[in-house]
């Protein structure tokens, strides 16, 4: 609904292994002179920090921004994969994804707090706070697994392309997935979405309770779906609308091998 300010991306990975993703948290009001938000992945992806490390300094920094959610990952072969996340409208500190332990974030007096919707196969949280079942998060435009119906309706459509696509070709399954985050199905009622954006949100409630939204003057304008193998190997799918037609689509596919040292190179979209 506005220009972006300040360039950057919303979603982007290095042949480095360094991937970032950003949604919007949804605000009734927002603060006109706040910073960019599509710096906090252009910065991540081209700095030499660690993903924990690089949130740690973002969230110092996090009341010079309007309401975002950001994740950080170091994605290694070698070494395993490290995944993080922070939030600057939930807990002061970001907290670390990791394989093998019970999952656990902080709730924020909530029931319980999703790519712009995100979702993704990931690893137990490790935290402070409620248990979330293990395996796969969803983040949209409120905290991490924030329990919106979309959200839950969204991660129940991607588990089971998941599970279909299993031994099938990786370009079924995007196929499936891009399926997935094109599904206009209305989620409602959701008192919770309807909580957090007010007077804000209701002129679009019907669309916006959708996994894709679809409005005159508000939507989802690109799908992005990112595999990464055990060898490495990535596979970035892009779908985007050409000139806000939303009958009028491109699709773009590029592959590349996470390398261990040498210069950056990123795929990047703004």
């Amino acid at each position: 609904m506005e220009e972006g300010k300040a360039g950057g991306t919303w979603l982007g990975i290095s042949t480095r292994g360094k991937l970032g993703a950003l949604t919007n948290y949804l605000q009734p009001r927002q603060e006109p002179d706040a910073r960019g938000r599509g710096e906090l992945v252009s910065h991540f992806l081209t700095s030499d920090m660690d993903s924990l490390s690089y949130l740690k300094k973002v969230s110092t920094e996090g009341h010079l921004y309007n309401g975002f959610n950001l994740i950080a990952a170091d994605l290694s072969t070698a070494k395993g994969d490290v995944v993080c996340y922070y939030g600057n409208r939930g807990e002061p500190e970001p907290i670390v994804l990791t394989p093998g332990e019970p999952a656990l974030v902080s709730r924020q007096g909530r029931d319980c707090s999703y790519v712009g919707n995100t979702m993704c196969h990931l690893w137990p949280l490790h935290g402070q706070a409620d248990l979330l079942p293990i395996g796969t998060y969803g983040l949209s435009n409120a905290l991490l697994e924030t329990p919106w119906k979309k959200l839950c309706f969204g991660k129940q459509l991607f588990t089971e392309a998941v599970e279909r696509s299993e031994s099938l070709p990786k370009d079924i399954l995007v196929t499936q997935l891009l399926e997935v985050l094109n599904n206009e199905e209305a989620q409602l009622p959701d008192p919770a979405i309807e909580d957090q954006g007010q007077e804000y949100i209701q002129p679009i409630l019907s669309k916006y309770a959708a996994v894709c939204v679809r409005s005159a003057t508000y939507g989802t304008r690109t799908n992005t779906i990112i595999l990464v193998d055990a060898d490495g190997h990535v596979t970035f799918t892009e779908r985007s609308m050409l000139d806000k037609d939303t009958s009028c689509w491109e699709t773009n596919t590029y592959e590349f091998t996470l390398q261990k040292t040498g210069d950056p190179v990123f795929v990047c979209v703004q």
